[in-house]
């Protein structure tokens, strides 16, 4: 069978999707992957992967670079002749699922979140609940990282509930990520790992760090990740004084969950968190947004803490909370952590589930 994977990111496809693909093509599936070309698609090709280069601008709606894009697509559907479409992230998935479905081939799509045009009303919204219903009424299946996500796409009519299959995220490959002893820091370390933006809730994580600086506690924050909105001036200003360290986005993110001793994102709003799944693989505590996407990581109190979105205050009294709490019982809810994500997320089970939601096997060649 001759796969077509459209995405938006080498990165993120790598990352998340990389056990997927690999199994592909360990059943003889011929993968052609097309997205923004990358210092992972060498490593896709090495795979066996043919890969097509296809700019994409991520963020916003202009209509010449997205038809550019859908035009795009179709050159590629035409020349590659995919037996089935898998399309990931929203530009991909509207374009790509309009562009198969004008085609008539088969294809799947994959919703990690609805970001924030669906967070409130407006025109962005409405030309974004059109695209998806054209995109997405000939999808086989329409995958979806939680519950929430397909309560809002059966709340807009974009499609039926039977082609919605929710998955635990792109699960953890729990050996990667595997246990990492607890440490014993002089300092306790608070580790984000993410795009540095105010939807992840940077403005809060800094508000209670600065917070807990200021009433006395030794504590650190550690930053992994590129600039997403214009953090500069304040990160600077509080690497200066000590308590942050900015370490830019990093490959492996693992000698920095083995330093810390617990990891926090005050997201507000996520598909699944992979780096709350890391983390926890990894045998750090969590403190989460109590959000679809994010308390699904946590057992809270058991695991770690959830607190509430856009809130600084709630931010603050979890970490505080974990502050206080003994060693000993953070390293016994990291280990609780590690086994709630065998249980639920380990990435062999969402890429067993997946193929065979869609048919895909040895058998459908």
């Amino acid at each position: 069978m001759k796969i077509l994977i459209l995405a938006n990111d080498d990165v993120g496809l790598y990352k998340f999707r990389k056990e997927l693909i690999e199994e592909l093509i360990s059943q003889d599936h011929e993968v052609a992957i097309s997205l923004p070309y990358g210092k992972y698609v060498d490593p896709f090709i090495d795979m066996g992967c043919t890969f097509f280069d296809t700019p994409i601008d991520r963020r916003g709606i202009n209509p010449k670079t997205d038809l550019r894009l859908f035009k795009r697509y179709r050159q590629i559907i035409v020349r590659s002749d995919p037996d089935m479409v898998i399309t990931y992230t929203i530009k991909p998935n509207i374009y790509g699922g309009i562009a198969s479905c004008m085609r008539g081939k088969k294809y799947s799509v994959n919703i990690t979140g609805l970001g924030t045009a669906f967070e409130k009303k407006g025109i962005l919204r409405t030309i974004v609940v059109v695209l998806y219903r054209l995109a997405l009424r000939r999808a086989e299946k329409v995958f979806v990282e939680n519950s929430s996500i397909k309560r809002e796409l059966l709340r807009h009519h974009i499609c039926g509930a039977g082609k919605i299959c929710v998955l635990n995220g792109a699960g953890v490959n729990t050996s990667y990520y595997s246990y990492l002893e607890y440490p014993k820091n002089p300092v306790f370390r608070f580790l984000y790992v993410g795009r540095v933006m105010k939807e992840k809730g940077m403005d809060e994580l800094l508000l209670a760090m600065h917070r807990l600086k200021t009433e006395g506690y030794n504590v650190i924050l550690d930053v992994v990740g590129r600039y997403e909105d214009d953090y500069t001036a304040v990160i600077n200003r509080y690497r200066e004084e000590g308590w942050l360290k900015y370490n830019g986005f990093r490959d492996d993110v693992r000698p920095y969950i083995a330093a810390c001793d617990c990891f926090v994102l005050p997201s507000y709003h996520e598909g699944m968190a992979n780096t709350n799944l890391e983390s926890a693989s990894c045998g750090r505590p969590l403190i989460t947004s109590d959000i679809p996407g994010c308390r699904e990581a946590v057992v809270d109190g058991a695991t770690g803490f959830l607190c509430k979105s856009k809130d600084a205050d709630s931010l603050y009294e979890a970490m505080k909370k974990m502050l206080s709490t003994e060693i000993d019982t953070r390293r016994a809810m990291g280990i609780a952590g590690r086994e709630h994500m065998r249980r639920r997320f380990d990435k062999k089970y969402v890429v067993n589930n997946t193929l065979r939601t869609i048919d895909i096997s040895r058998n459908s060649l």
